[in-house]
């Protein structure tokens, strides 16, 4: 293949990723819009599927999509994935209910989990040598890159598409065009027009960018018994705290949660099992044997506790305590992705001059530090402060990226690429999955409780009024703005706590980084063979691929593999 075919693919697999990245922060920007136009707050629980159930079909789509790079090959993956990912876009665009788009976020979500590892192995095999790395870390940078632009096309979007006063002003205002309003719809329209071009480039790339296939059986009773447990898991953790009167299915919510969390647990285990039995897997449990591996994927699990708290948490915040607008979410979230993929980039230089542990320890301090000044944050805050906040913890999460990713890939070998890479950033995802489903619980519960204390009784607003207003009737202009500085505050309130523990789980991220190693990143033995003959070609050939030799043997060595910045 030559030079510029490489580059065009590069080009494919990059703008693949960066939709995956855009979906996540620029969905956190629409979604107190989405909440207010399809629910309302009090069903926070019910909405919050919007992102969880996003997050859980993403997670499960991972470890498959991986094992289809390693077994299948990249071509056809890639292409359905961006045909499920564009057409859920499509269908989360025009849906009219809550539920529905739910469900076309599911769709999404499988072309979503799947582009990740999939370009990741393309271009893993694709360039060899030292161009491997530096095309990782295009991968990795336009991941991170989507979601640093993500808030600003966000909010650009809500800002500038008025479509509801312009189908008004036409006379053709209701429900035939009803996909068209309100802007909300436009940040999952815009995913569309994006996609269909990379899917046209990728059908009409030569077939040469395809990887070797392996005949064997994909693992989907193991996905089955993992998805549901993870979503038992999930679902019992979003309930609690639910008033204990409420009914499901016959049975009170207490039992019910502790059923779903036990289910959890258990799902876990035949996941484990599964994993110990089989030859291939859904999720290789086997790779936990090594220790850098293991330590990978469980800073991963932890600091993606902290990066959905910090994405969502400051989200609300913005909106619920320092009542701003979409363009001021587009500078909070935006500093906060941006300085994630600049650490991303700047992780993957320096663990070429100091050790994965080392630049994994600086990240999770800036970022646990991070944390802690938005759990200082008051109604107060300036968004000057919160975004510098928000950068600080962007930037320290950015930075534990390519170490984390590194160590799992060498402890891995290279016929594991798919898989190893997969299975950290499944690791992340679960992380940020139960982040978000404890804000929703404590927020959530938190509402539900101060509703009904200021529903109490005809008078009970009167409680939380100062003294200067008590006695005046609810619907006083005063009344109002006291109870909206009051409820302001109590958002806060819940928000500072939300922070604090994630920036304690953060912190905790550091004993397992202790275990990444002490040693720079080199080549995977043969790479560096490979590069030699590219240096050699005279006018410099194009990228290689690594030898067909038997990677397999190889599979759990001692030979370390390329950065990996995702």
């Amino acid at each position: 293949m030559s030079r510029g075919s490489s580059l065009v693919l590069l080009a494919i697999l990059g703008a693949g990723v960066f939709l995956a990245g855009l979906e996540l922060m620029i969905t956190a920007v629409a979604l107190p819009s989405i909440v207010v136009d399809l629910a309302d707050w009090n069903q926070l629980r019910h909405a919050s599927w919007i992102v969880n159930g996003y997050l859980l079909v993403y997670v499960v789509a991972m470890p498959l999509a991986g094992r289809l790079a390693d077994l299948w090959g990249v071509r056809r993956v890639f292409i359905g994935a961006l045909v499920a990912f564009t057409l859920g876009s499509l269908l989360a665009g025009a849906a009219q209910t809550l539920d529905q788009l739910i469900a076309a976020r599911l769709v999404q979500a499988l072309g979503g989990g799947t582009l990740v590892p999939v370009a990741t192995a393309a271009a893993a095999h694709l360039y060899s040598g030292h161009a491997r790395p530096r095309a990782l870390g295009v991968i990795g940078a336009l991941t991170f890159l989507g979601m640093a632009a993500g808030p600003f096309v966000g909010a650009s979007l809500l800002g500038a598409i008025h479509a509801d006063s312009a189908l008004a002003a036409a006379g053709i205002a209701g429900s035939p065009v009803d996909f068209l309003a309100p802007a909300w719809r436009w940040v999952f329209y815009v995913n569309v027009p994006v996609g269909i071009v990379a899917l046209a480039f990728a059908w009409a790339a030569s077939t040469g960018w395809e990887t070797p296939r392996h005949a064997t059986r994909l693992d989907l009773p193991g996905a089955l018994v993992f998805s549901i447990g993870l979503g038992a898991a999930l679902i019992g953790l979003t309930l609690v705290g639910s008033q204990a009167g409420t009914m499901i299915l016959g049975l009170g919510t207490p039992t019910v949660i502790a059923t779903l969390l036990v289910g959890g647990l258990v799902g876990l285990a035949l996941t484990v099992v599964d994993g110990l039995v089989r030859r291939d897997p859904f999720l290789d449990v086997r790779l936990f044997r090594r220790r850098e591996f293991a330590s990978a994927a469980l800073v991963s699990l932890l600091t993606g506790y902290g990066f959905a708290t910090a994405i969502v948490g400051a989200a609300v915040f913005v909106d619920r305590v320092l009542y701003g607008g979409p363009s001021e979410q587009q500078v909070v979230l935006g500093s906060l992705a941006a300085a994630t993929a600049i650490g991303a980039l700047a992780s993957g230089f320096a663990v070429r001059r100091l050790s994965l542990r080392l630049v994994t320890l600086v990240g999770l301090i800036a970022s646990t530090v991070g944390l802690a000044a938005m759990a200082a944050w008051t109604p107060s805050t300036t968004i000057v402060v919160a975004s510098l906040a928000a950068t600080l913890f962007g930037f320290g999460f950015g930075l534990t990226v390519t170490p984390r990713s590194t160590a799992a890939v060498e402890a891995a070998g290279r016929a594991a690429f798919g898989m190893a890479s997969a299975t950290v950033t499944v690791a992340r995802m679960i992380g940020m999955a139960v982040g978000l489903a404890v804000l929703t619980a404590y927020g959530s519960t938190t509402i539900d409780r101060l509703t009904s204390q200021i529903y109490a009784s005809p008078e009970a607003y009167q409680a939380f009024l100062p003294p200067e207003l008590v006695g005046r009737p609810f619907r006083d202009g005063l009344v109002v703005a006291a109870l909206e500085r009051w409820a302001s505050g109590e958002a806060a309130r819940i928000m500072v706590g939300l922070f604090l523990v994630a920036a304690i789980v953060t912190a905790l991220a550091a004993l397992p980084a202790l275990a990444l190693g002490a040693r720079r990143t080199r080549m995977l033995a043969g790479d560096a063979e490979d590069e030699a003959i590219e240096d050699a070609a005279e006018g410099g050939g194009p990228p290689g691929r690594p030898d067909d030799e038997d990677d397999r043997s190889r599979a759990g060595a001692d030979d370390p593999a390329p950065t990996f910045a995702l």
